[in-house]
């Protein structure tokens, strides 16, 4: 079986995800070359990062190897849960309705908004003196 290459993208985070079919039955992931629960601290960061591939029944059935950068842990997370749901509808396009319709083929589209002139951040303002 070749390697079915996606990217996921979450606010300014990007992440490359590599799939291969697991020949041995492990299914291992790794992100940026360290083990999935290593990368990600947070066990409710793992279970966002799962979730696709619980939900189509394909855990442990391939081997994922992911390059993550830019962003924060949380939005990483969220590019390495979309890169996976993608990289499973290049392998198996019946999946696209299972993965639509939990929302995992939609990308985040927040930003961060960007700080304006004459303001101490994007939106708060200085203190207002009347005299």
């Amino acid at each position: 079986m070749e390697e079915i290459v996606a990217t996921g993208r979450r606010k300014v985070a990007r992440a490359t995800v590599r799939m291969v079919e697991a020949k041995n039955g492990k299914g291992e992931i790794t992100v940026n070359r360290k083990p999935l629960k290593e990368y990600f601290p947070r066990e409710a960061l793992i279970f966002d990062v799962m979730k696709p591939l619980e939900l189509t029944g394909y855990v442990g059935k391939f081997n994922i190897r992911v390059f993550a950068r830019g962003g924060g842990i949380s939005a990483q997370a969220g590019a390495v849960r979309h890169g996976i749901a993608r990289a499973l509808v290049k392998y198996k396009p019946e999946l696209r309705k299972i993965l639509k319709d939990a929302g995992y083929l939609k990308r985040d589209p927040r930003m961060v908004e960007r700080k304006k002139y004459g303001r101490p951040k994007a939106r708060k303002r200085f203190q207002f003196s009347k005299r």
